[in-house]
């Protein structure tokens, strides 16, 4: 009899187990599909009001595939302000941050990873410790310095901060260089090989995965930066994307049709730069937890 409530127990343990694992996973799938939807339906509105007539954009229930399709919109948001210019513009400032700050993240994560000085870890802190300061905690006193420069109404201010300071780079690089094996950096030392040659034949090349990973942030965050282009640019002829956008809001009534469309258009570099480059994002940020 023993051995009978014995047999029922092992047969109903795995069941019970087997059970709780599907309820886990059915859950986890549910909030996944749910965050997914949370953040997919803005995109989804986006591009049908950008098809849509002006007077069916509000409209309840809501209709999601317009009728007609108004894909004269698209050559109207371009029309309307001078989009080819704020994209020159949008381009050029994200490609100048992008290029000088992998330079610059780089050296910095090569020194804290590889190179022994005193007060290496301290700094390293302090460096990680600006990364804790809100954006609006500096505003004030960066607008203050930027003006004092001269650089107010220029793409300086958008340029030079981000590619010269990102402590965000630093440590994604500084801790996919420590996963690096040290017996590549000691034979080079060996062959003759200085701190500035390990880093630019041997390092640099190593941590290709997490530069092409920080690199795609780098830009997205700089083209869809708002705030900075606000605060320090007046003339339009030298806004960038974003700036341009906001001028699509009306006083009293604003035109969706038009600034969705805008939208949409916006979006196109950053988007073509993710799809290519998202495996490298994963691999990038999967191997830079290797080591601490």
């Amino acid at each position: 009899m023993a051995q009978n409530e014995n047999t029922a127990l092992e047969v109903t343990a795995p069941r019970s187990v087997k059970t709780s694992r599907i309820i886990s996973q059915i859950i986890l799938h549910t909030i996944l599909i749910l965050g997914s939807a949370a953040m997919i339906i803005p995109f989804l509105w986006m591009i049908s009001t950008s098809l849509k007539d002006f007077g069916q954009v509000f409209i309840i229930p809501p209709k999601w595939i317009p009728d007609p399709i108004m894909w004269s919109n698209y050559p109207n948001a371009w029309n309307a302000l001078p989009f080819g210019n704020a994209y020159l513009n949008s381009i050029k400032i994200a490609v100048i941050v992008v290029a000088v700050q992998l330079l610059t993240a780089s050296m910095a994560a090569y020194a804290f990873s590889k190179l022994k000085f005193k007060g290496r870890d301290v700094l390293f802190t302090i460096f990680l410790a600006t990364m804790m300061i809100p954006g609006q905690v500096t505003m004030i006193p960066t607008f203050i310095l930027m003006k004092y420069l001269g650089w107010i109404d220029t793409h300086l201010p958008l340029i030079v901060p981000g590619a010269l300071f990102s402590a965000f780079g630093v440590f994604l690089l500084r801790q996919f260089m420590m996963s690096l094996p040290k017996e590549l950096d000691e034979a080079a030392i060996m062959d003759g090989a200085n701190h500035w040659t390990i880093y630019w034949r041997i390092s640099l090349p190593l941590i290709v995965p997490a530069m092409t990973a920080l690199g795609i942030f780098t830009f997205m965050g700089t083209w869809n930066n708002f705030m900075g282009p606000l605060i320090y640019l007046n003339t339009p002829e030298k806004f960038t994307v974003p700036m341009l956008l906001n001028q699509f809001k009306g006083q009293y009534i604003t035109d969706w049709t038009l600034m969705m469309a805008a939208s949409a258009i916006a979006i196109v570099p950053v988007l073509i730069i993710y799809l290519i480059g998202q495996r490298y994002i994963i691999e990038g940020i999967a191997l830079t937890g290797m080591k601490a």
